[in-house]
C-alpha cells in the first residue's frame, strides 16, 4: 500500500482546473504543492474539481475506457459473453483470476483488479478535507464565502464516501486511508479494513457532506457534475441498500425526491438523458470529446451503423438478445422503442442509449461520442425506494413507486403477488437502468434478499456464498505490501 500511496502522491494537488467547464481539461501545475497552493477561492475550486477528473480517469481506465461498465454491467446478464472480446470476455464470465504478466499494466484485467486510480481520488479528497478549511474567507470572491467553502468541503466528503462505497462493492474489504500524505516517508503500509468499517466511514462522510452542502439547483451550469446535498442523499440510500439496511433507504430517497428539484425525463428520447444533464440527473461524470469520446468507450463497443456509421456489422460487445426480448416482453415500452434498435430483426439487438455521436471529419469519419456517465438519476432512486419498501413489507407503497416508473415508460401497472414484488422491482431496474452500471450490483442484492440466482452459468449458489462476486486484488498489489491479503474466494485461484 505504501508504494501505491507514493505513486498517487506524485500527481496529488498538481492537478488544477483551468475553468469550471466540465472539470475536464486539467493542466499540471508543476510548482504547486500543499504549502503554496490553497490560497484563494480559485485554487480551492481547482483542488475540488480535481477529484471529479480523477474519478473520470478511474471510470475510463483499461483498454477501451470501460472500467465503469466492466464492473457494473459486463459480468451481468445483459451481455452475450461469447460476443465480447479479449480480457473483457473473461471479465464478463467472471474468470477474474486470468493470469496477466506483471509487465502488462495496460491489460484490462490487470487494471480492473487494481485500485490505484480510486486511491488517487481518495488522496485528493483527503487533501481537500485537510486544506479547504484553511483557505481564508477573505480570499473568496463569491457572494457567500462561507457557504461556498462549506460546499467545497461537502464535495470532498461526498467524493471520499462515494469512492469508498464504490470500492467496497467491487473488492469488499479495502485499505482505509483518511489522511493525505505530505511526506512519502510517512506513508503507512496498510492492510484491508473490513467492509463494514469502510461503509461505516462512508456513512459518516455522507452525513458531513449533507451538513455542508445545499440541495441541487437543476438550472445551475454545473448541475449534475458537481455533487450537492441531493447527490449525498442518493449515495446514502445506495449505501444502506448495499448493506441490506432497507429501513434507512427510504428517508434518504425521500429527501432526494422531495427536495432535489428533479423530474422524470422523456422516455421517448432515452439517448437525450446521456447527451447532457437531464431533468432527472443527480450525479454524473462529464466526458471529454477529445479523450474519452474519441474512438473508445461504451458507445464504440455497443453501437453499429446507422448509429455509429464507422462500424459495419455487429458491434464488438454483443447483448444477450434473448434476455432483451424477455426483459421487454411489452413492446410498447418507450424505453425499448427509444433505447434499443434491431429488436425485431434477425440481427443482434443493440442498446442506443449512447448514440449521441458526432463526426468531426468529412464522409462521416472521425466520430466522437458525447455521453456523460450517469451514476445516479431520479428513476434509479425511485426504484431503489420501491425495493426498500418491498423489502420491509410495505407493498402498497412499493407498488406505487414501481408503477410510477412503469407509467413514465408507457406500460401498465405491475400485477402480481407480494412475494414476487421485490424480484420484479429489480427487473424493472434492469429495464430502466440497462447498461448504466447498476445491473451486477442489483443482481447481488437480489440474491442476498431472495436467493434467486440470475447468473447460474457464471456463479453458482455455493460460489455466491463464498463471495465470488468480490473482485480479487491483482498479484502485483499483493507483492507490493506484506499486509495485503487476497480476497478470500480468490486466494487459492491464482
Amino acid at each position: 500500500m505504501k508504494k501505491i500511496l507514493a505513486y498517487i502522491f506524485i500527481g496529488g494537488v498538481a492537478l488544477g482546473a483551468a475553468s469550471c467547464k466540465d472539470f475536464l481539461d486539467l493542466e499540471p501545475i508543476s510548482t504547486a504543492t500543499d504549502q503554496n497552493f490553497w490560497k484563494n477561492e480559485a485554487e480551492a475550486n481547482s483542488g475540488t474539481a480535481a477529484m471529479y477528473a480523477l474519478t473520470r480517469k478511474a471510470f475510463n481506465s483499461g483498454e477501451w475506457s470501460l472500467s465503469f461498465f466492466g464492473y457494473g454491467d459486463l459480468p451481468s446478464d445483459e451481455f452475450n459473453s461469447s460476443r465480447v472480446t479479449i480480457d473483457w470476455q473473461q471479465i464478463s464470465t467472471m474468470n477474474w483470476s486470468l493470469p496477466v504478466p506483471a509487465s502488462n499494466t495496460w491489460r484490462s484485467m490487470m487494471v480492473a483488479r487494481r485500485y490505484d486510480n480510486f486511491y488517487r481520488v481518495i488522496d485528493q479528497a483527503n487533501r481537500c478535507i485537510n486544506y479547504l478549511p484553511k483557505v481564508p474567507l477573505e480570499k473568496f470572491t463569491s457572494g457567500n464565502p462561507e457557504q461556498v467553502r462549506k460546499a467545497f468541503l461537502g464535495e470532498a466528503y461526498f467524493m471520499r464516501a462515494f469512492t469508498y462505497f464504490y470500492m467496497a462493492r467491487i473488492w469488499g474489504d479495502v485499505p482505509l486511508v483518511l489522511k493525505s500524505v505530505p511526506n512519502l516517508a510517512d506513508a503507512e503500509d496498510l492492510a484491508r479494513s473490513p467492509q463494514a468499517e469502510v461503509l461505516a466511514q462512508a456513512l459518516k462522510d455522507v452525513d458531513l457532506a449533507i451538513a455542508n452542502m445545499q440541495y441541487s439547483n437543476p438550472n445551475a451550469a454545473d448541475a449534475g457534475v458537481r455533487a450537492n446535498k441531493t447527490s449525498a442523499f442518493a449515495l446514502k440510500a445506495h449505501i444502506y441498500a448495499w448493506m441490506g439496511e432497507y429501513a434507512n433507504v427510504v428517508p434518504a430517497a425521500d429527501s432526494v425526491i422531495a427536495y432535489g428539484g428533479l423530474a422524470l425525463a422523456d422516455r421517448n428520447n432515452v439517448p437525450g438523458m446521456f447527451a447532457k444533464h437531464s431533468s432527472e440527473g443527480i450525479f454524473e461524470i462529464a466526458m471529454s470529446d477529445e479523450s474519452e469520446g474519441a474512438g473508445d468507450g461504451i458507445a464504440f463497443r455497443t453501437l453499429r451503423a446507422p448509429y455509429l456509421k464507422t462500424v459495419i456489422g455487429n458491434p464488438t460487445f454483443g447483448l444477450d438478445t434473448v434476455r432483451v426480448h424477455r426483459l421487454f416482453a411489452d413492446t410498447t415500452d418507450r424505453r425499448l422503442r427509444s433505447g434499443f434498435a434491431f429488436y425485431n430483426s434477425v440481427e443482434e439487438a443493440i442498446c442506443i442509449k449512447y448514440s449521441n455521436i458526432y463526426y468531426l471529419q468529412p464522409n462521416n469519419t472521425g466520430p466522437v461520442a458525447r455521453n456523460n456517465i450517469i451514476v445516479f438519476r431520479l428513476s434509479d432512486i425511485i426504484l431503489l425506494r420501491a425495493e426498500a419498501l418491498a423489502a420491509t413489507a410495505k407493498y402498497g407503497e412499493a407498488r406505487a413507486a414501481l408503477n410510477l416508473i412503469r407509467g413514465a415508460a408507457g406500460i401498465g401497472d405491475w400485477v402480481g403477488p407480494d412475494d414476487a414484488l421485490f424480484e420484479n422491482i429489480i427487473e424493472e431496474r434492469a429495464r430502466e437502468l440497462f447498461l448504466e452500471g447498476h445491473r451486477f450490483y442489483d443482481i447481488i442484492r437480489l440474491m442476498r434478499k431472495t436467493g434467486i440466482n440470475k447468473l447460474p452459468g457464471k456463479m453458482s449458489d455455493l460460489e455466491f456464498t463464498q463471495g465470488k462476486y468480490y473482485w480479487p486484488l491483482d498479484p502485483v498489489l499483493i507483492n507490493m505490501s506484506a499486509k495485503l491479503e487476497q480476497t478470500p474466494y480468490w486466494s487459492t485461484r491464482f
